[in-house]
């Protein structure tokens, strides 16, 4: 079956509606097998700007927020391939002056750590640096301030601060910085046009703005980026078509579509491969390749990321074994319906294959008792309370720091705590449409966590 743009135009416009998403831009790939010709099609619709009205365009830029961090780990796979470092390499060896808060992590941290998210460093650092080039140096540098908020590859929780240590081993064993790095190494040897790392880069072109709030309180969001520090972790800019030319390349056993060889076949597979388990199976995938998560949807396995930048939202998936990539740019904090029936949709008529079951409270919700979890559960910037209100068990969150000052969240969220299995709550935040997962677990020596949005976060009282 041939992939009908006209329809595809259309359920965009109409789901994009639905929503309530001010604009987006949507890619479909299917590669070519067996000599025959790629099917792409490129979309859009909507507004890139509330308060401008100009127009959502194919060749419009959208921030992919942490789907950068797939890129990032391409490269550093691009370093494996070239002998200049392993996965097993311990970070120190390359950063000399590396100094963690956990003297022990400082000493044993590996690449393979920083790229599963095993690490246990705090992972919301957004440091700002400044805006000259060494400003990764600059945020490692100053990287022991942050907790440690699991044992050494004892959990997963994600950690964009790895990604953010993962940059600066790209400069220190290439000698470029991060943006120069990506530029030449995936950049120009992919043929993208509309990508880039910095703001001024994306300013060539019609950019989209992030959005804030739901319904009739959504408005542009006070600022465009986060800092240049955070770049490794999520500051590439792009249109779907440029992602879906990475995601073909991934596709290709690391081949670009021109046949320049970007990532040896071996490290194509390692990325995908599993690594290591998510503690809840729910939110993105049921475990971490190196970069990417995995899906098992009803037996197809798919691999992907998203990213959520200021008032932004991206989602890519790519299912390898039909050769099919879809990119979905967004200009909302929260486009997570948008992408579930757009991209429920798309599998199905293109591939025959049904996405997980979403996450949602059962009909039969058992009876859990609230007793065993409640306390205090804390990490850089994150306050999780599991209390008693009105005789309900809640989740009181309070955001502190940069990003809490970006998008003005001053004020603690309260959310029932909804039962769906032993040790399984789901909540559903403010500036969502959907349920998330909130798991309580416990680590075999004896620590206890909340895991919630990605995160491990441990009890403190």
């Amino acid at each position: 079956m041939t992939i009908d743009s006209a329809h595809w135009q259309t359920r965009l416009a109409e789901l994009t509606k639905k929503h309530g998403v001010p604009g987006a831009q949507l890619g479909i790939l299917r590669v070519g097998r067996d000599g025959a010709e790629d099917e792409q099609v490129t979309l859009a619709t909507g507004v890139l700007h509330l308060g401008t009205g100009q127009p959502a365009t194919t060749d419009s830029v959208w921030q992919i927020g942490s789907i950068s961090k797939v890129w990032t780990a391409t490269v550093v796979m691009q370093l494996v391939d070239e002998g200049r470092l392993a996965l097993d390499t311990p970070v120190k060896e390359i950063i000399g002056d590396l100094d963690l808060r956990d003297p022990e992590v400082t000493e044993k941290v590996t690449i393979h750590h920083l790229l599963t998210h095993t690490s246990g460093i705090d992972g919301d650092v957004f440091t700002d640096t400044g805006r000259g080039d060494d400003v990764l140096e600059k945020y490692v540098a100053r990287l022991g301030e942050a907790a440690q908020n699991h044992p050494l590859g004892a959990t997963w929780s994600y950690c964009n601060s790895g990604y953010v240590l993962l940059g600066r081993v790209i400069e220190v064993v290439t000698g470029q910085t991060w943006d120069q790095a990506m530029r030449e190494r995936l950049f120009t040897p992919l043929g993208l046009t509309h990508t880039g790392t910095l703001p001024e880069e994306a300013m060539l072109h019609a950019l989209a703005m992030g959005h804030l709030g739901t319904g009739d309180e959504i408005a542009p969001a006070p600022v465009w980026g986060l800092p240049r520090s955070c770049g490794p972790a999520g500051l590439i800019t792009a249109t779907a078509a440029d992602v879906l030319a990475f995601a073909r390349m991934h596709l290709s056993d690391g081949v670009a579509k021109d046949g320049t060889r970007v990532l040896s076949a071996e490290s194509v597979a390692a990325m995908a491969d599993f690594q290591v388990d998510c503690p809840e199976k729910d939110l993105l995938g049921d475990s971490w390749g190196l970069g990417w998560f995995r899906c098992d949807w009803h037996g197809a396995r798919a691999i992907g990321h998203d990213g959520n930048t200021i008032g932004q939202a991206a989602f890519l998936r790519l299912l390898p074994e039909a050769g099919i990539a879809v990119s979905l740019n967004t200009n909302v904090a929260s486009a997570i319906a948008l992408y579930q029936d757009l991209f429920e949709e798309i599998f199905a008529e293109l591939a025959d294959v049904r996405l997980p079951d979403r996450f949602e409270i059962p009909d039969d919700a058992p009876e859990v008792d609230i007793t065993p979890f409640l306390g205090e559960y804390s990490r850089e910037s994150v306050l999780e309370e599991v209390l008693v209100l009105d005789g309900k068990p809640v989740m009181r969150t309070t955001v502190s720091g940069p990003v809490a000052e970006l998008e003005g969240a001053s004020e603690p969220e309260v959310h029932e705590l909804v039962p769906v299995a032993e040790a399984i709550f789901a909540v559903k935040p403010d500036k969502s449409a959907a349920y998330f997962p909130v798991r309580f677990y416990t680590l075999p020596t004896g620590e206890r966590y909340l895991h919630f949005g990605a995160r491990a976060t441990p009890k403190k009282a």
